[in-house]
């Protein structure tokens, strides 16, 4: 059984074939992944089609200093915070000329309930950049050196980010009367160091 690595290497090679394994392997976690990040289905499902896209053409650029799933992460992050900063841009506009809201899906109504509205809404506080840091940490389950290698960052800073991050987290969880709540439900946030 050939390994997602020595994969990558066969399409790099030109055996193209082997890059349906790839999207295989890896489809679901990126998925998951995006759909944290834009908190949309929709915008997820296109995300992990034009990911998976970008890295089939660049695959040659990848190179084997750290993982492929690292370099697929940072393609998705990037991706993704393209799209966030477009979204932000439209939703200036928005304000100009409202339009009705979009029905949500099924998927999107049942995250709703499962998350409580003060854990939910101190996740749309944080930055971009803070959610997809704790995106990787804490649901995608990265290590500190995985995440600095999609971040493009020292693994130091990753950490000194991520507790300055678990920090302004447990601020505004407390500021929302979170802890008690999230407490009431059995649902908890578990925020690993």
């Amino acid at each position: 059984m050939e390994s997602i690595e020595e994969k990558v290497r066969l399409v790099q090679s030109g055996e193209v074939d082997h890059f349906e394994a790839v999207v295989e392997a890896f489809q679901k976690q990126i998925y998951l992944y995006c759909r944290r990040l834009l908190g949309s289905e929709h915008e997820a499902e296109d995300a992990l089609q034009e990911i998976m896209v970008k890295a089939y053409e660049n695959i040659e650029r990848y190179k084997p200093s750290y993982s492929f799933s690292s370099w697929l992460y940072k393609l998705a992050y990037h991706y993704c915070i393209s799209l966030l900063r477009k979204r932000k841009v439209r939703n200036r506009a928005h304000l100009r000329f409202p339009q009705p809201e979009p029905e949500k899906s099924a998927e999107e109504i049942v995250n709703d309930r499962v998350f409580d509205e003060p854990l939910h809404s101190a996740l749309l506080a944080l930055k971009p950049e803070e959610r997809n840091l704790l995106v990787l940490r804490v649901f995608e389950e990265k290590s500190f050196q995985e995440t600095a290698d999609i971040l493009d960052m020292k693994t130091d800073a990753v950490k000194k980010r991520y507790e300055r991050l678990r920090q302004k987290l447990t601020v505004l969880l407390r500021e929302s009367e979170g802890e008690e709540r999230c407490g009431k439900r059995g649902k908890t946030l578990t925020i690993r160091g």
